[in-house]
């Protein structure tokens, strides 16, 4: 039905490019020609390979530089994808979405931009495109991963079948795998560790609170990992929900850390290792947060060792559609480490996020989720994505709670 081109090698472009291949050999057939590209041809060519194994479908891998946007149109020209998925990192975002402009193609991606000298994400960047996308009859979808992503899906959903107004919001984001790693991240070191020591902040009564990173700390008994301690931090999709869900009074991002995690963040961040300014060293200028990235463990190669599951989903607190008053609902995937590496040979963190940016990808090519312009997740019909949810790996369920959370 459609050609797509995947931009990125990491686990969550793995994971994507698994779920595509495997929808191409079933019955919807829905995406006939599957095409990988990114800096590193070496690493598409070993996802290839594993995808070629698993599915018996071939991908065809090119290098790229992403943020070269003239290769990117050339290559974009050649291929002549209906849809390009990006899966690079966030400050790639906007020259991608140049050259998806320029080369006449849809475009979708999982984390919005972020400069690469300051850290700092938010959406006005991309939302900034929406008059050139719409003017050029395409369509871009920002941030079709789990958070942000299936997060928003998940609060639209309860939106339309369960709650009338949203008053209060709780997105709870539980890793509850083991590693086997004094220290490691389960997505990009850089990225990861820009967002936890990032200050926190979330949405109330109209406005942005902040306060410092990590400073907030919650316990929460999350089912099938058990109690947990997780952090308030800021998330970009608080940012569209404030803007979707206007009646919105508080919005919050929690995410579980364990304390060797923390020991271990806090000393790097002490000798400056996490920082993004440059230093001079040997008559180089190198940015220590990527030095630092250079030598921790990858986290496409901590699939094999990973055991337990994650839990993620959304609280939510407001008035019930059906009259009764105010009614609070928890809805939520758990996700289990074992099965994603074996289906796919990545951990859950990044099946997490791939399998969205698949189904994203699907909604698009598909017809199901169409428009011209930027848009985000909250703004489409939760309703065939929730059901791709159920029928491609990530499963969900929803329960009533006895009354908002207390924390």
């Amino acid at each position: 039905m459609s050609t797509v081109l995947v931009i990125g090698a990491g686990g969550v472009s793995s994971v994507c490019v698994h779920k595509m291949a495997q929808a191409r050999s079933g019955n919807a057939g829905i995406f006939t020609d599957i095409h990988l590209a990114s800096r590193t041809k070496s690493k598409c060519d070993a996802i290839a390979d594993s995808v070629k194994a698993r599915t018996g479908q071939t991908v065809a891998t090119y290098e790229i530089d992403a943020e070269e946007v003239p290769a990117m149109v050339n290559l974009i020209r050649k291929i002549q994808p209906s849809l390009v998925v990006n899966l690079a990192l966030p400050y790639q975002d906007l020259p991608i979405m140049d050259a998806c402009l320029e080369a006449g193609v849809n475009y979708l991606d999982t984390a919005n931009y972020e400069p690469k000298d300051e850290a700092k994400f938010e959406y006005k960047w991309q939302w900034a495109y929406h008059d050139r996308f719409r003017e050029k009859g395409l369509m871009a979808l920002l941030g079709s991963g789990f958070d942000p992503g299936v997060t928003s899906v998940f609060t639209m959903w309860l939106k339309k079948h369960k709650l009338k107004t949203i008053r209060q919001l709780d997105i709870l984001d539980c890793n509850g795998g083991d590693h086997g790693q004094h220290f490691a991240t389960n997505f990009n070191p850089e990225i990861n560790i820009r967002e936890v020591t990032a200050p926190a902040r979330h949405w109330e009564n109209g406005q942005w609170v902040e306060s410092p990173a990590m400073a907030n700390k919650v316990g929460f008994d999350f089912d099938a990992v058990g109690p947990k301690n997780m952090y308030l931090m800021y998330h970009e999709e608080l940012e569209s929900l404030a803007r979707f869900v206007p009646e919105l009074e508080r919005a919050r991002f929690w995410m579980t850390f364990g304390d060797a995690y923390i020991t271990h963040l806090t000393v790097l961040q002490n000798v400056g290792m996490t920082s993004i300014e440059p230093i001079r060293y040997k008559g180089q200028d190198i940015i220590p947060l990527q030095f630092l990235a250079a030598v921790l463990p990858k986290p496409e190669t901590l699939g094999e060792t990973t055991k337990g599951n994650t839990n993620i989903g959304v609280i939510a607190t407001g008035e019930a559609l059906d009259g009764s008053g105010e009614k609070t609902f928890y809805i939520n995937n758990i996700c289990s480490h074992e099965a994603a590496y074996e289906e796919t040979g990545n951990q859950a963190v990044s099946y997490t996020t791939g399998v969205p940016a698949m189904i994203g990808s699907a909604m698009m090519v598909t017809g199901k989720w169409s428009g011209q312009g930027v848009f985000n997740m909250e703004e489409l019909d939760p309703d065939p994505f929730m059901e791709m949810l159920n029928s491609d790996g990530l499963p969900w369920q929803v329960k009533e709670l006895p009354g908002p959370v207390e924390f």
